[in-house]
């Protein structure tokens, strides 16, 4: 009888490849990249990199074009791209006049032109003669708010050159201080963007900051003057302070009384080209455009104007505008036109993007 054979002892199975799951968050990624039209292979690149399984990572990428929720979102983004294309068509039209680029200043401009050319007509404009009897121009300055009003606490943005998205977080910079301390620190510090009284602060609703209001004079006869109290702002700061790319919800105008601000405008229907995924704002620096993260701020036209003391912005409804001080600046902003100034804009909330 012969001796059975013993099987030989198994061979160790080699330890299988420990790969990420494709989840909700990856499969959400992949819906989002083929939406903006991201080329596959480059996609896959990335999440094999990022640990996923190469073989998994090509399906799903396939399967994902035969989704009924992605078919779903496909037919939504047309209607999108249709709208996209009205708004950089209508873009082309207004750059047909040669003098586009350019923002005037102007003084006294009948109020009829003043409707038809710059609010109906959504164009910003620089206006000379606004603050030309404001007791303002000829008192303020940081020691006058020293002397008078020094002794008085006031809400700062504060530490913001640490932080990119310091007015997005603006409640996260918010400081109370004394003015008489800040006023000291603007004059000390030199040119930053690090701290700001800004008009998020509602000084003017304080009691004590009365005075400040008594200093302005003859607002333009497209204001109401009865309502100068709740839709006024005052802004303070040291050269270097930037308001970063943004709109307003509303039209308003700004009038510079001490030192000079840059104004950078974009006109509300290039909004497809700056990225607004939150809010209001949006995350391209004028000064320093990322066109590699934001290649279609490339096709983004920009004016460009400087705001010298006693000037005074008209900020039409929507526009884009980034904000420079280029000195100490005191300024004073008020949206109480006598006409309708109240409007409703679907902002996004998208922070992942």
């Amino acid at each position: 009888m012969s001796t059975p054979t013993i099987p030989a002892a198994p061979r160790p199975l080699e330890a299988a490849t420990a790969y990420r799951p494709l989840d909700a968050t990856w499969w959400q990624w992949i819906a989002e990249n083929r939406l903006r039209d991201c080329a596959p292979d480059a996609m896959l690149v990335t999440m094999t990199q990022a640990g996923l399984d190469p073989v998994e990572g090509e399906r799903a990428i396939l399967d994902i074009e035969s989704d009924p929720v992605f078919l779903a979102a496909r037919k939504v983004q047309q209607l999108q791209v249709k709208l996209e294309s009205v708004m950089a068509n209508q873009q082309k039209l207004l750059e047909l006049n040669p003098r586009y680029t350019q923002v005037e200043k102007r003084a006294n401009v009948p109020l009829d032109e003043f409707l038809e050319r710059y609010v109906v007509g959504s164009r910003p404009l620089v206006l000379t003669d606004v603050a030309r009897d404001w007791p303002a121009l000829g008192r303020w300055s940081p020691q006058d708010l020293r002397e008078r009003f020094g002794h008085l606490q006031v809400e700062i943005q504060a530490e913001r050159s640490a932080d990119p998205n310091y007015e997005v977080n603006k409640l996260d910079h918010k400081r109370s201080v004394r003015l008489a301390d800040f006023v000291d620190q603007v004059l000390a510090g030199g040119a930053t963007n690090d701290y700001y009284l800004t008009a998020n602060n509602e000084l003017l609703s304080q009691p004590g900051f009365a005075p400040i209001l008594a200093d302005i004079g003859t607002l333009p006869s497209f204001c109401d003057p009865a309502q100068l109290a709740q839709r006024a702002s005052f802004w303070f700061g040291p050269a270097g302070t930037v308001t970063p790319l943004h709109h307003d919800t509303l039209m308003l105008c700004h009038t510079q009384i001490v030192g000079r601000k840059r104004w950078r405008f974009i006109s509300p229907l290039q909004t497809p080209l700056l990225y607004n995924h939150f809010e209001v704002y949006s995350p391209v620096d004028i000064d320093r455009p990322d066109l590699s993260r934001y290649p279609l701020f490339g096709q983004a036209t920009v004016l460009d104007v400087v705001v010298e003391p006693g000037e005074t912005v008209f900020l039409p409804l929507g526009w884009w505008h980034q904000v420079t001080a280029l000195d100490v600046s005191l300024s004073f902003s008020f949206s109480n036109l006598a006409l309708p100034n109240h409007y409703s804009f679907r902002n996004p909330t998208i922070t992942s993007w």
